[in-house]
């Protein structure tokens, strides 16, 4: 029944998400945006709104704000104005927000979904905005009181809007990792949306198939992961759905979502734009973006993701696959891009840096800078495995986690001392390849009656025998060469 309700509407979707930003300071003073400082700690009399006290634009919130504008191809506004967006909160010391109205630094542009290095769908964005975040309230259990931490207030946020043209769930899901993966590679925020530094509000409508007319908006505030988004909007979808289908009216309204019961609940009725009285702040000079500082921060702009899934695909050759592995982490793309410096064979280095690298970050709880590996000395390691000095069992279990435990010594050395190498030497190896074959004369007289499976045994003899230590690629073709 619900499926065949839901086929009767579209759902029309708008995203908000704010980004917290990377700067050591406040928007407007130079107060710490650390994380998790004990409460008022990060606070001044600027973040107090005491009397007579004038904020000071940070530069470097412009510059991270650039670089996401033209990570979405948008057009950078150089003449900029800020506005006082006025509505009381009790975590808002000013009574209004300092924020941008009628000027946002980034007009237009798209985020773009790929699904295998295609370009499957564009989300048109509306704007992209900078401004201050507000505090946070705490609510006591225990009884009727709030208290207040202002560390956050004045925090530098940019809020990238999307037009109401987003289709599923799915697709807002991919959005916001797609804008998540954005930040990271650009380094403007750390994209933790368990923290906060990360956040989404939904606009959420619904209309009957074949209409053009959007429904009433419904906006569900401040979602903290991909999966939440998701819920959510399926949530409101039905819930839309079966009001209309009862007669009932749509509410514009704000609401909140507990993860707890998968459903949104309602909190206040919808302001609207004229409840804000924005105007221009009159404390804050207007800004001017010129030609050489904009240049200035193109040139700063690193490689963005699919630019490195594209540069993994056709100039490395790895399968699509793992060029989305690699791309998914900013310091993983990179550090596999510097390997594919030294280390010719990719596919091989693509599986290394998916499997052995990963595992460890994992098992460690590090990072691929905290692991302390070099590109090189991962290369060094691969090209004992292709030259067959070393076979990939031992090269991965044995040498490679010795590898990040001695920061000073080389593949060719741990394996050496763990007497790892293999013996390369095809006169060696034919010795004992015939020395095993010998051995076993009613299962030679088996495999030449067709049963070649029986290849794999002599095989592990020959290992058994050499613990091992030997080119298993030429005692697999000396073995036929004998048998045969």
């Amino acid at each position: 029944m619900e499926a065949k309700l839901l086929q009767k509407y579209d759902v029309v979707i708008g995203l908000e998400v704010h980004a917290q930003l990377l700067t050591d300071s406040k928007i407007y003073n130079s107060d710490s945006t650390s994380y998790g400082e004990s409460p008022n700690q990060n606070v001044s009399v600027i973040t107090l709104a005491h009397p007579g006290t004038l904020p000071k634009l940070n530069k470097k919130v412009i510059e991270l704000a650039v670089k996401m504008g033209l990570a979405c191809n948008s057009e950078i506004s150089r003449y900029q104005i800020f506005d006082r967006k006025n509505y009381f909160y009790p975590d808002l010391p000013k009574g209004y927000q300092l924020t941008q109205d009628r000027t946002p630094i980034c007009v237009g542009g798209y985020v773009s979904l790929w699904k295998e290095g295609v370009e499957e769908k564009r989300i048109a964005l509306n704007r992209i905005h900078i401004e201050e975040d507000a505090g946070k309230s705490i609510h006591d259990e225990r009884g009727n009181d709030t208290l207040l931490d202002f560390n956050r207030s004045g925090v530098p946020l940019i809020e990238i809007v999307t037009e109401p043209v987003i289709e599923s769930a799915e697709d807002a899901g991919a959005l916001l990792g797609e804008i998540r993966k954005l930040v990271r590679y650009l380094e403007i925020c750390d994209g933790n949306m368990e923290e906060g530094s990360l956040r989404c509000d939904a606009n959420i409508s619904i209309k009957p198939k074949g209409t053009d007319a959007l429904g009433k908006k419904v906006e569900v505030k401040n979602m903290n992961s991909i999966r939440n988004v998701q819920q959510a909007i399926e949530f409101e979808t039905r819930r839309q759905a079966e009001l209309l289908e009862l007669g009932k009216e749509i509410v514009s309204e704000t609401r909140t979502f507990d993860a707890t019961v998968g459903k949104t609940f309602g909190m206040r009725t919808k302001e609207e734009l004229n409840d804000y009285r924005y105007f221009p702040d009159p404390d804050l000079s207007s800004l001017e973006i010129s030609d050489q500082w904009l240049e200035q921060i193109k040139s700063s702009m690193p490689a963005l993701p699919h630019e490195l899934y594209l540069k993994f695909t056709s100039e490395f050759g790895i399968p699509t696959y793992d060029a989305g592995v690699l791309t998914e982490n900013r310091e993983i793309a990179l550090f596999f891009d510097e390997l594919c410096t030294y280390s010719r064979n990719y596919k091989a280095a693509s599986n290394w840096v998916m499997g052995p690298l990963k595992s460890q970050m994992n098992e460690r709880k590090q990072t691929v800078a905290g692991l302390k590996l070099t590109p090189k000395r991962l290369s060094d390691l691969i090209d004992l495995v292709d030259t067959g000095k070393l076979n990939y069992t031992a090269a991965s279990q044995m040498v490679f986690p010795e590898l990040l435990s001695a920061a000073n010594d080389e593949p060719l050395a741990i394996a050496e001392k763990l007497n790892l190498l293999q013996d390369g030497d095809e006169q060696s190896i034919r010795r004992t390849v015939e020395e095993v074959i010998a051995m076993f004369p009613e299962k030679v007289s088996e495999y030449k009656k067709g049963k070649k499976g029986l290849l794999s045994m002599f095989m592990g003899e020959v290992m058994k025998k050499t613990k091992g230590k030997v080119d298993p690629k030429i005692a697999s073709e000396l073995i036929k060469e004998k048998l045969n």
